[in-house]
């Protein structure tokens, strides 16, 4: 049986560290079941992300988008900050570290910001439970103070896209998620 970890810093998400089962012809690993996530639907797309070492992406939130994250291969410095207003962690930032040597998952509900710097060469496999909606696709800046992210990188490389995201204070109010808004 797996662990199921909610945080303690933001509310809603959690870290999976399922059980991994192995011999000498290899291993195997249930890396999500949906019964896992109180907040959770049923999830309808499946994304693979590779980036190279030293690479930066985010900070990323969604209005009705809930992730599932599980790095396959490297090691990614996982920033969340929570966004939510109403939810009693609005505000709170927290670092994950997941590597593909460590069987680790992380549920991400909407309006929680998430990016991640990759500290090795990374294959990121993820589960969404929203369609990509261009729309949905909103973003606050990876190096806002408001935030204070480490991410544990000296000169990362980022896109256009997210060196134009803007810091916390700069939102959009309509562009805020709240808790429990979910289409």
């Amino acid at each position: 049986m797996p662990q199921i970890l909610p945080s303690k810093v933001i509310a809603d998400v959690v870290v999976v560290e399922p059980d991994p089962h192995g011999d000498e012809r290899g291993r195997f690993v249930e890396t999500y079941r949906r019964s896992w996530f109180p907040l959770g639907r049923e999830m309808v797309q499946g994304n693979r992300s590779e980036k190279q070492a030293g690479a930066l992406v985010g900070l990323h939130y969604h209005l009705h988008q809930a992730d599932y994250w599980y790095v396959l291969r490297g090691r990614a410095r996982v920033v969340l900050h929570d966004l939510r207003l109403g939810s009693p962690t609005d505000g709170a930032t927290v670092t994950i570290d997941l590597d593909g040597d460590e069987d680790r998952g992380l549920f991400i509900p909407p309006g929680v910001a998430h990016g991640f710097a990759a500290h090795r060469d990374l294959l990121l496999w993820y589960l969404v439970d929203g369609y990509y909606n261009p729309a949905d696709e909103l973003g606050v800046a990876w190096d806002d103070p408001a935030v204070g992210a480490d991410w544990g990188l000296v000169d990362p490389v980022v896109s256009e896209r997210d060196r134009r995201n803007p810091p916390r204070a700069g939102i959009d109010p309509a562009l805020r998620p709240r808790l429990g808004l979910r289409t």
